[in-house]
């Protein structure tokens, strides 16, 4: 944004001495353009990750207690159900995308209703739980999945 800036004020000062500048002019005030190198899946030297590298995704799902349970060990058992479904969900997340709708109503130029809607579905094989944590009615779990570099692509 600076370079740009710099630009304006260069080609604004040469505008006003010697008229508009020359393409030559302004060329060395440019910022540079990145470079994006183009994945192939054939060449494995030009990716990132190798055929051989797994990834670790790790996420921490929560879970409250309810508070109509009938003792101490129904509320953590539910409050850990809760967490374990929230982290495969943040998992599904991570490793597939989520799905975004939105929908807006507007009425004589006044919104009338605003609606967004998140979906995901996947399929998670193999996750470790790590860690199991609960506190004060809230139970976090941590859910770790190890993915294969072919699984990406």
């Amino acid at each position: 944004m600076k370079y740009l800036l710099v630009a304006l004020i260069v080609a604004t000062a040469l505008s006003a001495e010697d008229g508009f500048p020359s393409e030559e002019q302004l060329q060395e005030y440019k910022e540079p353009v990145p470079q994006v190198k183009e994945h192939k899946k054939t060449n494995p030297t030009n990716n990132v990750l190798h055929p051989d590298t797994m990834i670790l995704v790790s996420v921490v799902g929560q879970g409250v207690a309810p508070a109509n349970t009938i003792s101490p060990a129904q509320a953590y058992a539910l409050a850990k159900r809760a967490a374990m479904a929230d982290a495969y969900r943040l998992l599904a997340e991570k490793i597939n995308g989520v799905v975004v709708d939105g929908q807006d109503t507007v009425k004589n130029m006044v919104m009338q209703r605003s609606t967004v809607r998140t979906q995901v579905a996947a399929m998670i094989k193999n996750a470790t739980l790590v860690e199991t944590t609960f506190k004060e009615g809230l139970c976090e779990v941590e859910l770790e999945v190890r993915i294969k570099y072919d699984q990406f692509f």
